[in-house]
């Protein structure tokens, strides 16, 4: 099946101060949309059917850097998809574009009725939006779903709320939830935090020159440096890599490699049968299963044995090393 992101141009937008060319008139599904989970497909989808029947495009209205790190400061929050890799996320949802608003002073303070309409009337023009049912925005997040159906019958737009989507099939008491998801994560429950999302949690980056001793050992590696404020639980994981169009089987290591400099968090993929130069190219890698803590071995011998067993335990639990296309 063809993917449907590849016959449109994706559009991301910043700061428009007008409506966005190919996104005038929209219908906007508007979150932080951290993780990209179930429950924001179910409101992103739902605003996807909407525009196909009233004729317009589709977009997500998000914002950066996420409110927690406004308030908070800077990677207060684990993020889930940076903006880099929500916008990958969304453009493969094969939605039209992602506008993005800075978070500042300014729209912390914004009152929700301004909020409405300055961005959505006079800078967007929407035609209409969706929210999830638990959506709040504005000064103090006085403003609601019910807030924004008002507004909308006011000022001329539909507005459509999304209620609350299960984690999953063994979760029905539990709403798809990124805080959940971050929890997960930060114990090294990927399988958890897939379900929670509905896909296997990713790290996208670009790859880059490290000290070459897993060459040196017989594993060479793909080097990314994480988003700062990734809190992923650091271990081993059994992990697929996406490049240049194919997929492959991987082990990767999550952490500061305390048998040889304790040094800032990295994260090191080993790609089973590939041969290549991955240097300068932007990769993604999945996280299927956890496999082990991180641990100080007593000589790099020790340590070569080990990861001969931490790749046959990624095997294991991938099934075939062969590259899927």
């Amino acid at each position: 099946m063809a993917d449907p992101a590849a016959s449109k141009p994706f559009v991301v937008v910043i700061d428009p101060a007008s409506p966005p060319e190919g996104l005038d008139g929209a219908v906007v599904a508007i979150g932080n949309f951290d993780g990209i989970h179930r429950g924001h497909v179910a409101v992103i989808r739902r605003a996807e059917a909407l525009a196909e029947k009233l004729g317009r495009p589709c977009a997500v209205l998000t914002f950066e850097p996420h409110p927690s790190d406004y308030f908070r400061g800077p990677s207060s929050i684990f993020r889930l998809t940076p903006r880099a890799a929500k916008a990958r996320a969304l453009e493969r949802l094969g939605i039209d574009g992602m506008i993005v608003v800075t978070f500042d002073a300014a729209l912390a303070a914004l009152e929700p009725q301004d909020f409405v309409a300055e961005i959505l009337v006079r800078r967007l023009r929407v035609r209409a939006v969706v929210v999830g049912y638990d959506f709040h925005f504005g000064s103090g997040r006085r403003g609601t779903p019910d807030f924004l159906r008002r507004e909308g019958e006011r000022l001329g737009f539909a507005v459509e709320i999304v209620e609350r989507v299960p984690a999953g099939a063994e979760s029905d008491d539990e709403a798809a939830s990124s805080t959940a998801t971050r929890a997960a994560l930060e114990a090294g429950d990927v399988e958890r935090a897939a379900e929670w999302l509905g896909h296997p949690f990713v790290i996208m980056g670009e790859v880059v020159a490290g000290n070459k001793l897993g060459r040196t050992l017989g594993f060479p590696t793909a080097n990314l440096v994480p988003d700062p404020s990734c809190r992923l639980r650091h271990g081993i994981y059994a992990v697929r890599v996406a490049v240049e169009g194919r997929t492959y089987d991987a082990v990767a290591s999550f952490g500061r490699r305390p048998t040889i400099d304790n040094g800032p968090a990295l994260l090191e993929v080993y790609v089973f049968d590939f041969s290549g130069d991955l240097y300068g190219k932007v990769i993604e890698v999945s996280f299927v299963a956890w496999i082990r803590a991180e641990e100080k071995f007593p000589s790099l011998e020790a340590l070569k044995a080990q990861i001969a067993e931490d790749c046959a335990r990624a095997k294991a639990s991938l099934g075939s090393p062969q590259a899927r296309r």
